[in-house]
């Protein structure tokens, strides 16, 4: 009956509008599909403790099969008092202050493409009733899954030694696996440098006082303190063990959405890579941002005439040293008179000065006292 009229020109003819249309061919009231949407709504939020924002609560309900707009999500929670638990004040405990080795920040210039590529660790406090008791992780960067922790009461080295064995015995990682974390006391030790070692595993450290080269890190820390710690109670470090182990193992790895893995648990990021490299396709490999820049400077500025191809040499007129760190293989230039005399002719050759000629000197002008 519609025939070549659109719905647009029936409502004009009919003089109602395009929402009283629909909401009358809508088969279920609008009341029932709201509550429809608050109960789903409800069953996430309580699922997990209110730990997710309406962000988060959206994803996981398109995931179900559910179509609906974030605004519409965070409109619900607001007015039936769900929003997640807010965030403490973020204090330092990082003690940088040691005159023990760094090591140079390679974490900054990887493009990590898998598993055991590159770990990231660090250390937090936990307040309990009446004591403060210290939480270290190791995760892994690709899919920021914690691959292992250690909850102590005690600073010492032997904290963050636990989470890396943990983490290795976990994993078994190959050889020439970047390990990053910040420049605290406790990984710059000579015990946990010696853990490293005997597992071949290359060290990396953050800039002084910059948490944003060890970002996974601290976003996981900020997570935990805000889903777990801050939302709930603790009668002891049993219990709180207890309950650290069910959210990391339980939840965080295997359940909780990530939006930086494109809303995708960590264990499902990382049995798809498994997927890809069993197939053939994928194959993990590693490379620094500025590697093209470096060693194949020659094609970006072109070859000169009658010069010899160096496309396959590996020249790199780039100084990437960083300051603050010590470089044996770095030296400065050699002065001219350190030449050999064969050498220096054929410089001033290319700078225009021959056997007759006079080098320019710049005239300075002498001011007498």
């Amino acid at each position: 009956m519609q025939g070549s009229l659109s719905i647009e020109r029936m409502c004009r003819v009919a003089a109602v509008s395009r929402a009283s249309f629909y909401r009358w061919l809508e088969p279920r009231m609008p009341a029932e599909a709201e509550m429809e949407v608050r109960a789903a709504i409800h069953a996430v939020v309580l699922e997990h403790h209110r730990r997710y924002g309406y962000r988060r609560v959206t994803r996981e309900l398109r995931r179900r099969g559910l179509l609906v707009n974030h605004k519409r999500v965070a409109r619900l929670m607001s007015e039936d008092n769900l929003l997640a638990v807010q965030p403490r004040a973020w204090v330092a405990t990082t003690n940088s202050g040691h005159e023990l080795e760094v090591y140079m920040n390679l974490a900054a210039r990887m493009k990590v493409t898998g598993i055991n590529q590159l770990w990231l660790a660090d250390i937090t406090y936990i307040r309990l009733g009446s004591e403060f008791v210290y939480l270290a992780v190791v995760l892994d960067a690709y899919s920021r899954k914690v691959v292992g922790w250690a909850l102590e009461r005690t600073l010492a080295a032997s904290l963050t030694v636990a989470a890396l064995e943990q983490a290795i015995e976990q994993r078994q990682p190959p050889p020439g696996l970047v390990h990053h974390s910040d420049r605290g006391l406790q990984y710059a030790s000579e015990e946990y440098a010696r853990v490293l070692r005997l597992y071949a595993i290359v060290p990396s450290m953050s800039r002084p006082a910059n948490p944003y080269d060890n970002a996974f890190c601290e976003s996981f820390m900020r997570t935990l303190k805000r889903e777990e710690i801050d939302a709930r109670s603790y009668r002891d470090l049993d219990d709180l063990r207890v309950h650290v182990q069910g959210f990391i193992e339980q939840y965080y790895n295997r359940c909780r959405l990530h939006s930086a893995l494109g809303y995708r648990p960590p264990e499902e990021v990382e049995q798809a890579a498994a997927i890809n490299q069993a197939g053939g396709c994928g194959a993990a490999s590693m490379s620094f941002s500025r590697h093209g820049e470096i060693y194949r400077w020659d094609r970006k500025h072109g070859q000169q005439q009658g010069e010899p191809d160096r496309s396959n040499s590996p020249p790199h007129p780039i100084d990437e040293s960083p300051t603050g760190y010590s470089s044996l293989g770095c030296s400065p230039a050699e002065p001219n008179s350190a030449l050999p005399a064969e050498a220096r002719i054929n410089q001033n050759l290319d700078l225009g000065i021959t056997k007759n000629s006079k080098p320019q000197v710049r005239q300075t002008q002498t001011v007498s006292t």
